[in-house]
């Protein structure tokens, strides 16, 4: 039997990036899929000489292929990330939050939470302008259109993963650009009625989340909101740069045309080469691009081999384990490997 196949942009990054890129084509190896990932170099030095060519290379090659693994990448003469959020129309992005096993925490709830975002509107699209000397004002924009795009992107998510979905915001007070994220919110939730759906004020939420996070796991939100949430249950979880992203483009239909994955934390330049990086947050992300192809199962084997083994103390030394890069990508390869196979069961006899 032929393995299924997939084209994925790699987006070649910065510091420890080569290293990540290593570790996730051992990864790839153990899958039962034939994954062809196509490489954009977007280390500084390429940045630099290429410019703007480089940028298209990199949109044209995403477009191509629909979805996108990027590494770390260094922040010069302009973020890499934005650039291509606004190139590719990036308008969501989804930020799963969950207790990561080693990393210390003074919070000890167990926390797992989908927090989808919308990434463009509210106050951060405007600049601002002072009035006077003394008062300052900035526009506050929710558009209809990335609400919709997100709502449908949450309520589909909750129906594959069998989740609950609450949408947050203060609709009280903001009654015209709250009170229309939360109309476009409830009528697309009329289109999914067997996801079970609440709202709830987003100032409450933040308290109930720390008191009951069990109660929560799926959070629509707008921009602003997102970026406080977002933040607040990384500090729960333990680290604001541990976990991993998926930054969301939508055809006409509000369908995913675009995902660009990549982990939360940076180039790390001071342990690069040194066979010291963690490779955790990248694997997630990972797993979260084999959904996005519709590799469900293998996308959940990828994460919960990779929580298992940390949970089993196979970590690398900044959880206060003694793997190094390439040991614990083996593990969680061969552990893959395993589970994966234990699913698909014994081969038939001759």
């Amino acid at each position: 039997m032929n393995r299924p196949s997939y084209r994925v942009t790699e987006l070649l990054g910065d510091g420890i990036g080569a290293e990540l890129s290593e570790a996730v084509h051992r990864l790839a190896e153990a899958l039962p899929v034939q994954l062809e990932f196509v490489p954009v170099d977007l280390r500084v030095e390429n940045r630099r000489a290429r410019g703007k060519a480089l940028y298209d290379e990199a949109v044209a090659t995403i477009l191509e292929t629909k979805v996108a693994l990027k590494h770390p990448t260094a922040t010069t003469e302009e973020s890499p990330n934005a650039v291509l959020r606004r190139r590719l129309d990036l308008s969501v992005i989804h930020r799963p939050v969950y207790t990561i096993p080693g990393v210390p925490t003074n919070f000890r709830r167990e926390l797992d939470l989908d927090i989808v975002r919308i990434a463009t509107g509210g106050t951060y699209d405007d600049p601002g302008r002072m009035i006077g000397d003394d008062g300052a004002v900035s526009l506050r924009i929710v558009e209809r259109r990335p609400v919709r795009e997100a709502a449908r992107y949450a309520f589909n998510l909750a129906r594959k993963t069998s989740k609950r979905v609450t949408s947050a915001s203060k609709y009280t007070i903001q009654k015209a650009t709250d009170g229309l994220f939360e109309k476009v919110a409830q009528e697309v939730a009329g289109q999914f009625p067997e996801v079970p759906h609440s709202v709830e004020l987003f100032d409450a939420l933040l308290g109930k989340v720390i008191m009951a996070p069990e109660k929560f796991q799926i959070v629509l939100v707008l921009n602003e909101y997102g970026d406080f949430l977002s933040d607040m249950a990384c500090g729960l979880a333990g680290s604001l740069g541990i976990g991993a992203s998926s930054n969301l483009a939508f055809d006409a239909s509000a369908v995913v045309r675009v995902a660009l994955f990549d982990a939360a934390h940076g180039t790390a330049p001071d342990i690069a080469g040194k066979h010291l990086a963690n490779p955790t947050a990248i694997f997630l992300a990972f797993s979260m691009l084999l959904y996005q192809l519709g590799e469900i199962g293998l996308g959940q084997a990828v994460k919960n081999a990779t929580l298992d083994l940390l949970r089993e103390g196979v970590r690398t030394p900044d959880l206060g384990g003694g793997e190094s890069t390439e040991s614990f990508t083996e593990a969680v390869a061969k552990e893959v490997a395993r589970r994966v196979g234990e699913k698909a069961g014994p081969p038939p006899a001759a």
